[in-house]
């Protein structure tokens, strides 16, 4: 029985002979079944061949049945990312729980993999590349990326990735630097893990808006509850009763009563643009030093 046999994969896992394969690889595969550097990858496997990344941090993956769904009708449209068993062995000795003997890891797509076996397809397409899994360091980075920049991550998720990043690389500036992005930009995002369990909760279920929760867990943790319920109360303003309009002799008695004065129009504030100085002096001028800080940060979340 030839060993493709053995694992239940396409035979094209054994097309090509081993060119150049050091004696640790050798035997790994010996032991394992994975296929080692010199073969040629295939770009379809059955999806028994795939295991999920150990180190992907997403907790929930979220909406599979759509996403199954839309395999079914539409079929793999992308590829997903994947480096070999041998290279992710290398790289991680002591994460291979959950693996089995499939001959591949998913780097980017462990959503779509997870989708695929709710559909029940039967393969899968991929795209080999064991640069991926050349040190510990570069396939964790691929995998909490993939997280960062996927829109369907939830925030906190996101924060956690954007942590790990920091862990690895030493510096909120060297994870913007790496991703694209503004340091305020990772600061505001990892402004979420400050806040408190509770409040981390809210955000999760949406009952605290991701937008300023950001602003909120930059406050200490004994300010937070009572800014997350203006800021939630502020959302959702509780209802009041309303009370029966009184009458007087069977006429509405608001009719009756001469109209209220209108409220003073609210006072504008007329900024010359010459320069960022300019502007910043004006609003210093005519803003309260809560309302300038508030401006402030409304203004850092836009860059």
């Amino acid at each position: 029985m030839s060993k493709a046999d053995k694992l239940g994969v396409s035979a094209s896992f054994a097309r090509a002979q081993p060119v150049g394969v050091s004696s640790r690889r050798a035997a790994i595969a010996e032991a394992t079944g994975a296929p080692t550097s010199g073969v040629l990858p295939p770009s379809e496997v059955p999806i028994e061949a795939l295991a999920h990344n150990p180190l992907n941090l997403r907790e929930d993956l979220t909406d599979l049945d759509e996403l199954a769904q839309s395999l079914i009708v539409r079929g793999q449209l992308q590829p997903l990312a994947v480096a070999t068993r041998m290279a992710f062995m290398e790289a991680h000795p002591g994460q291979t729980d959950g693996l089995g003997r499939a001959p591949y890891v998913v780097i980017d797509g462990n959503r779509r993999l997870a989708a695929a076996q709710l559909a029940g397809l039967k393969t899968m397409h991929i795209h080999v590349n064991d640069a991926l899994a050349a040190s510990a360091a570069d396939i964790l980075e691929s995998a909490l990326i993939a997280n960062v920049h996927r829109v369907d991550v939830a925030p906190l998720d996101q924060a956690r990735a954007i942590q790990e990043l920091v862990d690895v690389h030493g510096s909120q500036a060297q994870v913007a630097k790496r991703l694209g992005k503004t340091p305020a930009w990772v600061s505001q995002r990892l402004a979420l893990l400050n806040l408190t369990p509770t409040l981390q909760e809210k955000v999760e279920t949406g009952e605290l808006k991701v937008e300023p929760a950001r602003r909120i867990g930059r406050l200490p943790q004994e300010q937070q509850e009572t800014a997350a319920t203006e800021s939630i109360n502020a959302v959702n303003p509780p209802r009041q009763r309303t009370r029966p309009t009184p009458t007087v002799n069977g006429v509405n008695a608001v009719n009756a009563a001469p109209p209220a004065p209108s409220p003073s129009p609210t006072p504008r504030i007329t900024i010359a643009t010459d320069s960022p100085e300019t502007i910043a002096d004006a609003l210093t001028a005519h803003l309260t030093p809560d309302d300038l800080k508030a401006v402030t940060e409304l203004l850092v979340t836009r860059i």
